[in-house]
C-alpha cells in the first residue's frame, strides 16, 4: 500500500511516513474501536452493562487528540449519558462518538440498557445490551493517495452504513470492580465488499477492572486495568494508578505495554461536575514524529445528594441502599 501527497518534498516526505503509520496500523491490526487514556472515567462507552450502576444520571463529553503534529492523526470526541432507573435494576445510555483518521471517519450512534441483580449482600453484577451503528465515511479528496490492489477503494468517497450490537458484564462491589464486554457481535459477513476493505471484521473484547485502597482519611489509592483483545492483533493492555486527595483531586500515571506512559490529573469542581486531563507520550517509534496525546474528560452529575467520592448504590441485607465512601473511580 502506498500514499502520495502532492505538495513540496519536504511535506510529501512527513506526510507518507506519518499516513502509512496510521493506515498500516489501521488496517493490519483491525483497532475498530477508539483508544482511551481515562478509561476508568469512561466505561459506558464501551460497557452497556455501567450505565445503571451509577447513583444519578451522568453526562459525558470527552476529546481525544492524539499524536500531536502529525497530519492525519486520530481524533476522537464522545458524547454519553447514563441515566440510573429508581428501582435500582435498570438503567439507560446513550452515545454517541466520532472517530477520526486521515480520510476515515466513524461515527457511532447506539442506545444501551442494564439489568443489575444481587450476588450478596455488598456486591451487585450487571448485563447491558447496546444496539446502533456505525456511519462510515471515506474521503479521498482529503489528500492525494494511491492504493495499490484496491480497486474497491478508487472511488474519491465512501458513505456506508452498518448495524452493531454489544453486550457486556459488570460486577462491582464497595471497593472493587470488574467487566467484560463485546463493543459489536456483528461482523463477520455483514459487510459489503467496499466496507469489509476498511473494517476489520473481527470481535473485540474488553476486560476491566479496578480496586480502591484506603491509605488514610483523606487519601486514596485506586489501581485499575483495560486489555483490549481482537483476534489478529497485539493484545492492548492498559494499567493505571489514581491517588484521590481529600476527595477533590486525583492524581496518576497510566502505562500502555509498548505504546506509551501517561500522566492524569483530575478535579472535583463541584459536587456535580467533574474534570479529567491526561497526556501521554509514546514509548515505541512512534514518539519520534510526534508531541503526545491530550485527552479532556468533562462529566456532569444530575440529581441530588450526588457526590464522586462514592461507589454505585449497594444493599445492605435489610434491602436498604447503603453510601460508601470510595472514590468513584468508574
Amino acid at each position: 500500500m502506498n500514499y502520495r501527497t502532492t505538495h513540496t518534498f519536504a511535506a510529501k516526505t512527513i506526510c507518507f511516513v506519518s499516513l502509512m503509520v496510521f493506515f498500516v496500523s489501521f488496517m493490519a491490526h483491525g483497532q475498530k474501536e477508539p483508544q482511551y487514556t481515562q478509561y476508568m472515567y469512561n466505561i459506558g462507552s464501551f460497557n452497556p452493562a455501567y450505565v445503571g450502576t451509577v447513583e444519578t444520571p451522568e453526562i459525558i463529553g470527552l476529546y481525544r487528540a492524539q499524536w500531536l503534529d502529525i497530519p492525519g492523526a486520530p481524533r476522537t470526541m464522545r458524547f454519553g449519558v447514563n441515566v440510573p432507573f429508581s428501582n435500582e435494576k435498570n438503567g439507560l445510555g446513550f452515545n454517541v462518538v466520532s472517530d477520526q483518521l486521515g480520510p476515515f471517519t466513524q461515527t457511532y450512534v447506539d442506545v444501551a440498557y442494564s439489568y443489575q441483580v444481587n450476588v450478596s449482600d455488598d456486591t451487585k453484577l450487571s448485563f447491558g445490551l447496546d444496539v446502533g451503528g456505525s456511519f462510515l465515511n471515506v474521503d479521498f479528496n482529503k489528500g492525494d493517495f494511491e492504493i495499490e490492489n484496491e480497486p474497491l477503494l478508487n472511488e474519491q468517497t465512501v458513505n456506508k452504513f452498518y448495524p452493531t450490537i454489544g453486550a457486556g458484564a459488570f460486577l462491582y462491589s464497595d471497593n472493587w470492580y470488574a467487566g467484560l464486554s463485546i463493543p459489536n457481535f456483528l461482523t463477520n459477513g455483514i459487510y459489503g465488499d467496499e466496507v469489509a476493505v476498511l473494517v476489520e471484521d473481527k470481535v473485540q473484547f474488553n476486560f476491566i477492572g479496578g480496586y480502591v485502597f484506603d491509605l488514610s482519611k483523606t487519601l486514596k489509592l485506586k489501581p485499575a486495568f483495560m486489555v483490549n483483545y481482537l483476534q489478529g492483533a497485539p493484545v492492548n493492555i492498559n494499567i493505571s494508578s489514581n491517588f484521590l486527595i481529600n476527595d477533590k483531586v486525583t492524581l496518576g500515571a497510566s502505562y500502555r505495554v509498548d505504546n506509551a506512559v501517561s500522566a492524569l490529573a483530575g478535579f472535583q469542581v463541584s459536587s456535580s461536575m467533574f474534570v479529567g486531563y491526561s497526556y501521554d507520550y509514546n514509548t515505541n517509534g512512534l514518539g519520534e514524529y510526534n508531541n503526545g496525546s491530550h485527552e479532556v474528560i468533562l462529566k456532569f452529575y444530575l440529581g441530588k445528594g450526588n457526590n464522586r467520592s462514592r461507589e454505585p448504590k449497594t444493599n445492605n441485607a435489610k434491602g436498604k441502599p447503603k453510601q460508601i465512601d470510595s472514590p468513584r473511580f468508574f
